[in-house]
């Protein structure tokens, strides 16, 4: 993905291959969305009327791309995982042995596929938590895409849990099932604070 054009990408999005898909998508928009809080940053770094904001500003930018580059090997690894799962379900039945072995290839299978967008998921609370740190300091001319941060990592939220969910309901372990449940149920709270923001920023806007 790191070579490869948006078009091209976006070519195999929309084909009929099984990847990349929803989560691979979700993981871009996370990456999307700590670029814009970067480019935030850097177009209020360095400027004196936002000096007071700068060590902030700063520490900010650091944190963006370190999200930035985590998003998007999450949006990469995504792909692997939804064939490890498929990998799974082809493996052969013919023995009770082989039965055995399958389930539980399939098992873990889901486990790691739930993984991935649940990590896009805390990866994207993050980004909404970190619109939220640079909104009062940031230049007011690129206001707006605080706001469009905190919506594309909302979105990418809440597309992460989505393909957290579809995973876990076919997972038979009780204790993993609740164990993924409780960490989205937990990022899924940054979901206020996104709304929170982009709605400072409409008042601002518009006053």
């Amino acid at each position: 993905m790191r070579k490869t054009t948006i078009e091209d990408w976006l070519t195999d999005l929309a084909s009929e291959l099984p990847a990349p898909g929803g989560g691979a998508a979700a993981g871009m928009s996370a990456a999307m969305a700590a670029a814009l809080v970067s480019m935030v940053c850097n177009l209020t770094i360095g400027k004196p009327r936002f000096d007071e904001h700068e060590a902030v500003m700063r520490e900010a930018l650091a944190e963006a791309e370190r999200l930035r580059l985590e998003a998007l090997q999450l949006a990469e690894d995504d792909a692997e995982a939804f064939s490890g799962v498929v990998a799974a379900y082809k493996l052969p039945k013919s023995s009770d042995e082989e039965k055995a072995a399958r389930t539980a290839a399939i098992q873990a299978g889901l486990v790691e596929a739930a993984a991935v967008p649940l990590a896009v998921a805390r990866v994207s609370a993050e980004v909404i938590k970190l619109s939220g740190r640079i909104l009062e300091g940031s230049n007011p001319n690129v206001l707006s895409d605080v706001a469009v941060a905190a919506s594309a990592a909302k979105s990418a939220l809440e597309s992460a849990a989505l393909n957290v969910d579809i995973n876990v309901v076919a997972i038979k372990d009780a204790a993993e099932r609740e164990r993924l449940a409780s960490t989205l149920n937990e990022a899924l709270q940054a979901k206020v604070q996104a709304e929170a923001i982009m709605q400072i920023v409409a008042k601002r806007i518009r006053a």
